[in-house]
């Protein structure tokens, strides 16, 4: 249900009051850190450095309640927040898991070998969405691809989705939206938080994290995880496992210093290691690339992937109040990431490294209630590595790409950047910014400067009716192959610039309406309308279909890679979003999204309806607890929409001859999921239920032969990158949570 906060009206050295939340059971702990989880939108911040003051003199308490799932009413731009209580609702070993309440964010398969996870925003892939932690930018590159299974949702505090063009203080790579993370806090008075949970496919889940306070100035948290599964299934029979065997190692340490002065340092380090082998038992990487290069099929290979990923990352954040209240402040952040994967499917091999630097130093000054001015400078740094061979099978020879000898490549931005901030009390804010970027590589192989305005307004015309308006540009390096890495899992040539980087380049507008009814047990109940339109003035296409529309090649066996250059790309998006508490305790959640993303393809006169995206998805959200939450019953139930599939599916049929894809649109399918917990002091005890419907794709597997038993991955029409819907059925998991709680 509800997590139980506490809002406490604070008076301060300079006088100033706010009201605050945290989540706490002590309310002297509560307000001894009474600006732990102040909103965004009531005090200044800059980068996130003043999100835990502890200079609080006098506190009044409240006791209120915080759902699972929200829109956030004070922040200028539309922003869904997934609470702790939200995280909690599911099993949320990930990331990745922690989105199937919500119809904004859609989590998928990139492809049925690896366990790639990604996310679509406003109906793009998720290398649009800008993913934060805690201000800081994350997952981009190389991590991409894995990254949502790297965070752990136990370690997690809440989740910010914001849609549309945001602030340009941290970049302008969010195309449709920024996805913020606050991991747990080192000021938690939490000094041990255990959970462990068991699936029902033998994936074992453990986390721990313990926040220790040393003295009035310091604080840290210390964060582990270990997760891996002890075999594998293939329930679908395909000769494929289901899910990779994997084992994953996470360790994080986050440190806070509190000065008298005011002076926040926040310094963290991150390091991750995970292994994992997909496809089929038996795959010998080596033995696999000798066949493909001597096209001996007398002694068949399975066909399999592995895949090795190291991970260490070191951030340093310093912010300087330049007045007693905090209204005027500068800061500096400070960010590096060294990601390394080693990586081979079937004859393929692909072993890159990324070196990440990011670098942003801010100035604020809050004139007077009115009126805020931001200024500052800032840029990134990526230099990857990439070792990129593939042999494929090809007549009279073998077709290679790639040298098998490194490439290095060098991606940099930097740019300056100002934001003036207009607010009216609680019934307008205004937010206009403009950044002016130098990158190093642009299409023409050229440093170029690029202009990026960005302008959001809120306006509250009444106390039940907020308004929101917002609309920019974005810019963002594209990494073809790692962006889009199910092509690994196929047999198909690639084609064109599939080892460029092209700065795309997009504008987004949009808006939101929400309306505050007055019925319902709580305060809490609205009906929210939202309108995006994102569109591409430059993009990378990566083209399955390019044969459909080009005499040239009239086979299914190539991918092309090439730039948007003047041909359209867009995507509309509805959603429609409804949240009632009818009686105490008791909260339905209602959510619908309608996507119409389309694009227009080499070859073709008109833009055609974006293969593999889900036309609409529907969300139904129940929760009731009992009195003091001893127990909470939760259910969600989805309705997913069609996609268009690849021309090259349309004419599948299932093993009684039936088309799988009918009209070339997959079917539309259910999804259910239902836990049970029960709270004692201290100690959570769940158990639920994931894909409840049991509905999986067919047909996951596409153009693999049997030779003498064994299943191969050889042929150039193999592909396991066609996924739309779940590979996994039911699963069943249970799970302990413990706190320990410092004793006031």
């Amino acid at each position: 249900m509800a997590d139980i906060v506490y809002i406490c009206s604070a008076k301060q050295e300079t006088g100033v009051k706010k009201r605050v939340f945290i989540s706490a059971v002590a309310v002297p702990l509560a307000c001894a850190f009474a600006t732990a989880q102040t909103p965004a939108e009531d005090v200044p911040d800059t980068a996130g450095i003043y999100g835990e003051r502890a200079d609080s003199l006098e506190a009044a308490v409240f006791v209120s309640s915080q759902n699972g799932n929200y829109l956030s009413k004070g922040k200028p731009i539309r922003t869904e927040v997934i609470s702790s209580a939200g995280l909690r609702k599911m099993a949320c070993c990930t990331l990745a898991e922690s989105f199937e309440n919500s119809a904004s964010v859609t989590v998928g398969y990139s492809d049925a070998v690896t366990g790639a996870r990604q996310i679509r925003l406003l109906g793009l892939s998720g290398v649009y969405t800008q993913m934060l932690d805690e201000t800081r930018p994350v997952m981009r590159g190389l991590s991409a691809p894995f990254g949502l299974s790297y965070i752990p949702g136990q370690w997690l505090e809440s989740i910010q989705i914001a849609k549309g063009a945001a602030s340009v203080t941290g970049g302008v790579e969010s195309i449709t939206g920024q996805i913020n993370l606050e991991h747990r806090k080192p000021t938690d008075e939490k000094p041990l938080f255990l959970n462990v949970a068991v699936m029902s496919d033998t994936k074992i889940d453990f986390n721990a994290v313990s926040s220790l306070q040393m003295g009035r100035k310091w604080s840290t948290v210390i964060l582990g995880h270990v997760s891996g599964n002890i075999r594998n299934s293939d329930h679908n029979g395909d000769g494929y496992m289901d899910d990779p065997k994997m084992l994953q190692f996470n360790f994080a340490n986050r440190w806070l210093y509190y000065a008298d002065n005011g002076v926040q340092v926040r310094f963290g380090v991150r390091a991750i290691q995970d292994r994992r082998s997909g496809g089929q038992e038996g795959y010998d990487r080596d033995a696999f690339m000798r066949m493909m290069q001597t096209q001996d099929w007398s002694n068949p290979q399975p066909w399999g992937s592995e895949i090795y990923n190291r991970s260490i990352n070191g951030y340093l954040k310093v912010g300087i109040p330049l007045k007693p209240d905090n209204s005027s402040n500068i800061a500096v952040v400070a960010d590096y990431t060294y990601y390394d994967m080693d990586s081979w499917f079937g004859a393929t091999r692909y072993l890159a490294g990324q070196h990440s630097s990011y670098l942003n130093f801010l100035y604020q000054d809050e004139i007077n209630e009115h009126h805020r001015l931001t200024f500052g400078l800032g840029g990134m740094y990526d230099r990857y590595s990439e070792d990129f061979l593939r042999v494929l099978a090809g007549f009279p020879a073998p077709v290679v790409q790639g040298t098998g000898v490194p490439a290095v490549t060098g991606l940099a931005n930097a740019g300056v950047f100002g934001e003036y901030t207009f607010t009216y009390g609680d019934r307008l804010t205004a937010v206009a910014g403009i950044r002016t970027d130098w990158y190093s590589m642009v299409d023409d192989g050229k440093s170029h400067l690029k202009f990026s305005p960005r302008v959001t307004v809120k306006y509250s015309p009444s106390d039940n009716i907020v308004i929101r308006l917002n609309g920019g540009r974005g810019l963002r390096y594209a990494t073809p192959l790692i962006d889009n890495i199910g092509v690994f899992s196929t047999g198909k040539e690639f084609k064109g610039d599939y080892d460029s980087h092209t700065l795309e380049d997009a504008w987004i507008f949009g808006g939101n309406f929400t309306f505050y009814l007055p019925f319902g047990a709580s305060s809490d109940t609205y009906l929210s309308l939202d309108y995006f339109r994102t569109s591409f003035s430059q993009q990378m296409v990566v083209d399955y279909e390019y044969y459909e529309h080009n005499p040239d090649d009239p086979t299914a066996t190539q991918i092309w890679f090439y730039n948007l250059d003047g041909r359209r790309s867009f995507t509309d998006t509805y959603q429609i979003d409804f949240n009632v508490e009818p009686v105490e305790r008791f909260t339905v959640t209602a959510t619908f999204r309608y996507t119409n993303a389309r694009i227009e393809l080499a070859g073709n006169e008109f833009p055609v309806e974006r293969p593999m995206t889900s036309r609409f998805k529907g969300v139904l959200n129940l929760q009731y607890a009992t009195s003091l939450n001893k127990w909470i019953f939760d259910v969600t139930a989805s309705v997913n929409g069609p996609s268009r599939v690849y021309a090259f599916m349309r004419d599948r049929t299932d093993a009684d001859g039936d088309l799988l894809y009918r009209n070339g649109y997959t079917p539309v399918y259910p999804l259910l999921y239902a836990q049970v917990t029960r709270r004692f002091k201290g100690v959570d005890i769940y158990v639920g239920g994931e894909n409840l419907t049991n509905f999986r794709q067919k047909d996951v597997v596409i153009g693999a032969v049997k030779d003498n038993g064994v299943v191969s991955g050889r042929q150039r029409t193999f592909d396991a990158s066609a996924v739309w819907g779940p590979l996994m059925g039911v699963k069943i998991y249970a799970g302990v949570r413990f706190n320990l709680w410092k004793k006031s």
